[in-house]
C-alpha cells in the first residue's frame, strides 16, 4: 500500500503541474521574457535565489516533468557561467538520483519478479560495465534523461555510482546549455543550441570510453604476447584439442568454412559421450527396461513371460552399440570432411603453437575442448577395494551381486536403476538428496521408482571409509542421526560428479586461469586470457551436457576463425536437459524451486499424465507436465516433465521458449491422437482454463438467450 500511495501522490503532483499549465511557465519564451526580473532577484538575494532554483530543478528532474532543458538555460541566464554550471549539473544529478530511488522503490521488485532471469543477466552487465553504459548515455543529449533515470532504477547500479557518473556525463552538455543561457537574447529557439555537428561530437566523446577500453585490451594482449615469438606464417587456421562433442563440432564448422584445421585427440574419438557416457548408458538402460517390461507383462494382459539372459551378453551389446555409433565420430569421417586428425597428447607451447608427437604446429587460433573426467571421492580405503567410475564400469563382464552407487545425480540414478533391473542388489548412498537441481515433486516420483525397482536409497548419508574384513568389502556410512552402518559390496560405482581436464596441456605455463569450479575461465565469447585461445565444452562449463558442448563448439569455431570480423556471444537462454531414469525427468528454464528462491513471480500449470489416453494405453499413466509462466500471460518461463518419453516431449517447449511462442500457440497446434505429445497441448489447455474470460462468457450467454427469443 505504501507503494500505491506514493505512486498516487506522484501522479497527483504531475497532474497538478499540467492542470495549472506550469509547463508554460517553464517554457523558452517565458524565460526570455522574465530574464531581467530573475537577474534582479538574484542580485538582491543570491543565496535564496540559488536555493529556490535548485529546489525547483530537483523537483522537476525527480518527477520527470518537462522543463529540465529550460532550467539549465535559466541557470546561465540568471547566474552566469561559473555559478550556473555547478548549480545546474548538481541539481540535475540530485534530481536524477531521486528519480532512480523512486523507480527502484516503486517498480524494481515487481519487474524482478516478472523478468527475474533477464534482469539477472542485465545486472551482470551493469555490475561489469554499468558506469561506462551510463556515462555513454549521459554524454549524448538525444537520449531522454528521465528515461535513463527510470530504467537505471530497475537495475542494481549503486546510487552513489549513478550520481557521480551522471554528474560527469551531463557536465559537457550542461556547460553548453548554461553558456547558451548567458547569451539568451541571441537565441530564437532551443534547436539553435545543439547542431548536428555538435551532437556528433558528443557521440564521439561517448564512444571514447569504449575505444579506450578496446585499446587497453589490445595493449594488454600485446603485453601478454610479448614474451612469445609470433610466427610470420601459420601452418593452420585452427588447432582443436579434444575430440569429444565440443571438439568435433568445432572442427566440423572449421572444415565446412574451408579453414585448415587440425584435431588432436589423445585417447578415443567421440569423447565421453560415445565411449563412456550417453551411448553406453542408454544402451544399458534399454536392456534393463526390457527386463522390467517382461516382469510387468501381466499389466498388458500377458499371463507370464520368461526371460533368460546373461549379464556378459548385455554388456557385450553395450559395446556393440558403441561400435555401431563410432563411425559417426571416426577419424575416417572427419578426414573426409577435411579435418586433419592426429592421435597424440597435445601441449600448448605458446599462444600460436601446439606440440604433438614431437611435432610443433603453428596456428592462428587454438580451441581447448578436453572435456572432463569422473571425480574420485576422497574416501579412506577406496583405493584398496573394487571401485568403478562411469568410465570403467563398462569393463564389467560379470554381474556384481551387491553394488553400491555413490551419488544422487543423473548418472548415479540412471545406473542404480539399470543395475537393479539387471538383478543386482543396489544401495545408493547420497550425501544430500537425489537430483538436487529438480523440484521435490519430480524427485519424489523418481525416488519411488528406484525403491520399487529394489534400490535401497540412503539420502542424507555420508560415506566414511572402505574396509576389508575376512574377504568382504565394506563401505561404512554415517546417517544423519550419527549412527553408522557397514554395507557389504562386490563393487562401488563412484558417480559424484565430473572434473574438467585442465592439466597436462600447457595451461599452467601460459598462465591461463582456472575458475573456482576448476574450469577454464572464459568470457562471453569463449575466449581465455589469450584472445586467440578459446575453450568450450565440459572443460569450460557452465554446463556438462553433450548438447551444450556441441552448442559451444559452433561459437568457439566461429569466433576463433571470424572474430576479427564478427563475434558471437554464446546463447544460454534456453538450455534443456534430461535424466533418463524411468520415469524420465526433463527440464528447460526455471524450476518451481528456483523461481521461489529467486523471488520470481510465476504461475504454475500442471497436467497429470494419468489422464492422457496414450499413457493409459501404454500402462504408463504416471508423471506430469508442469509449466511456469508469467502471471496473467502465456509466456513460458520453465517446464518440468516427469514420465515416459519426457525427454522427447520437452522439445516442443524448448522450441516455444527459444522463439517466443506462448502456451496459446501450443494449444492452437494440432497434435496427433493418440500420442504422448498431446500432453503438451493439454498442459496449455489447463493454463487456458485458468484464464477463461468469464465476463465475456456472461455476455455470450446473454447473447445466446437473446437469439433464442
Amino acid at each position: 500500500m505504501k507503494h500505491w500511495w506514493l505512486l498516487i501522490f506522484l501522479v497527483v503532483l504531475a497532474g497538478l503541474f499540467f492542470a495549472f499549465d506550469l509547463e508554460r511557465v517553464l517554457s523558452f519564451e517565458s524565460l526570455k521574457g522574465s530574464r531581467d526580473e530573475l537577474q534582479q532577484a538574484y542580485r538582491a538575494r543570491p543565496l535564496q535565489t540559488i536555493g529556490l532554483y535548485v529546489a525547483i530543478y530537483i523537483v522537476i528532474a525527480s518527477l520527470s516533468l518537462p522543463g529540465a532543458t529550460v532550467m539549465t538555460l535559466a541557470s546561465g541566464a540568471i547566474f552566469g557561467l561559473w555559478v550556473g554550471i555547478p548549480a545546474a549539473v548538481i541539481s540535475a544529478s540530485i534530481g536524477a538520483t531521486v528519480a532512480l530511488w523512486t523507480a527502484r522503490y516503486l517498480f524494481r521488485d515487481s519487474v524482478r519478479q516478472r523478468f527475474g532471469d533477464r534482469m539477472a543477466a542485465i545486472n551482470v552487465g551493469i555490475e561489469r560495465d554499468g558506469a561506462i553504459y551510463l556515462f555513454t548515455l549521459r554524454l549524448v543529449p538525444i537520449f531522454p534523461f528521465f528515461v535513463i533515470n527510470l530504467l537505471m532504477g530497475l537495475t542494481a547500479i549503486r546510487a552513489g555510482t549513478f550520481f557521480w557518473i551522471s554528474l560527469l556525463g551531463m557536465l559537457p552538455a550542461t556547460t553548453i546549455y548554461v553558456n547558451a543561457g548567458t547569451q539568451l537574447g541571441a537565441l530564437t529557439r532551443l534547436s539553435d543550441i545543439l547542431s548536428p555537428p555538435l551532437i556528433g561530437s558528443f557521440a564521439l566523446l561517448a564512444a571514447f570510453p569504449w575505444l579506450a577500453r578496446w585499446a587497453v585490451a589490445r595493449i594488454k594482449a600485446r603485453g601478454m604476447h610479448a614474451r612469445w615469438r609470433k610466427p610470420s606464417r601459420f601452418d593452420r587456421n585452427l588447432v582443436v584439442i579434444g575430440a569429444g562433442a565440443a571438439g568435433l563440432v568445432t572442427s566440423y564448422v572449421a572444415a565446412t568454412t574451408r579453414a585448415k584445421v587440425t584435431l588432436i585427440e589423445g585417447y578415443k574419438m567421440g569423447g565421453d559421450c560415445l565411449n563412456f557416457g550417453c551411448v553406453p548408458s542408454k544402451a544399458l538402460l534399454r536392456s534393463a527396461a526390457f527386463l522390467q517390461q517382461a516382469r510387468q507383462a501381466s499389466g498388458l494382459g500377458i499371463a507370464r513371460v520368461t526371460v533368460d539372459y546373461n549379464f556378459g551378453d548385455v554388456m557385450a551389446r553395450v559395446h556393440r552399440i558403441i561400435n555401431t555409433v563410432e563411425p559417426h565420430d571416426s577419424v575416417e569421417r572427419y578426414t573426409k570432411l577435411g579435418v586433419e586428425v592426429i592421435h597424440g597428447n597435445a601441449r600448448i607451447t605458446s599462444p600460436w603453437t601446439v606440440e604433438v608427437n614431437g611435432q610443433t604446429v603453428s596456428t592462428r587460433a587454438i580451441v581447448i575442448a578436453t572435456g572432463a573426467r569422473p571425480t574420485i571421492p576422497r574416501i579412506p580405503g577406496l583405493e584398496e577395494v573394487r571401485y568403478y567410475t562411469s568410465e570403467t564400469i563398462w569393463s564389467l563382464v560379470e554381474r556384481p551381486e551387491h553394488l553400491v552407487v555413490l551419488g544422487g545425480g543423473p548418472v548415479g540414478c540412471e545406473l542404480a536403476q539399470a543395475f537393479a533391473r539387471l538383478d543386482c542388489q543396489v544401495t545408493q548412498v547420497v550425501r544430500t538428496g537425489l537430483m538436487g537441481r529438480e523440484d521435490a515433486d519430480a524427485v519424489a516420483l523418481v525416488e519411488a521408482a528406484l525403491r520399487a525397482d529394489g534400490v535401497r536409497v540412503l539420502t542424507q548419508t555420508d560415506a566414511i571409509r572402505c574396509e576389508r574384513e575376512t574377504g568382504m568389502q565394506l563401505l561404512v556410512v554415517r546417517y544423519e542421526d550419527g549412527t553408522e552402518e557397514a554395507l557389504p559390496f562386490d563393487a562401488i560405482l563412484c558417480a559424484v560428479g565430473r572434473s574438467a581436464r585442465t592439466e597436462g596441456f600447457g595451461l599452467e605455463e601460459l598462465g591461463i586461469p582456472v575458475s573456482p569450479k576448476h574450469t577454464i575461465e572464459t568470457d562471453a565469447w569463449l575466449q581465455t586470457l589469450y584472445p586467440n585461445i578459446y575453450a568450450c565444452g565440459d572443460v569450460a562449463g557452465p554446463y556438462q551436457f553433450t548438447h551444450t558442448a556441441a552448442h559451444q563448439g559452433w561459437y568457439a569455431s566461429a569466433n576463433a576463425l571470424f572474430g576479427g570480423l564478427k563475434r558471437f556471444k554464446v546463447d544460454y537462454s534456453v538450455i534443456p536437459w534430461a535424466t533418463f531414469t524411468s520415469p524420465e525427468v526433463a527440464r528447460v528454464g526455471l524450476s518451481e524451486g528456483e523461481a521461489r528462491e529467486r523471488g520470481i513471480a510465476c504461475e504454475v500449470t500442471r497436467y497429470d499424465l494419468k489422464d492422457l489416453d496414450r499413457a493409459i494405453a501404454d500402462e504408463a499413466a504416471h508423471g506430469f507436465v508442469k509449466v511456469l509462466s508469467i502471471p496473467g500471460k502465456d509466456r513460458i518461463l520453465g517446464v518440468t516433465i516427469v514420465g515416459e518419453h519426457a525427454s522427447d516431449l520437452l522439445a516442443e517447449f524448448v522450441l516455444a521458449m527459444k522463439h517466443g511462442l506462448g502456451l496459446n500457440k501450443i494449444l492452437g497446434t494440432i497434435h496427433t491422437y493418440p500420442t504422448w505429445s498431446e500432453a503438451n497441448k493439454y498442459a496449455a489447455g489447463e493454463w487456458r482454463r485458468a484464464h477463461v474470460p468469464y465476463r465475456l462468457l456472461d455476455w455470450a450467454e446473454k447473447y445466446h438467450a437473446w437469439r433464442r427469443g
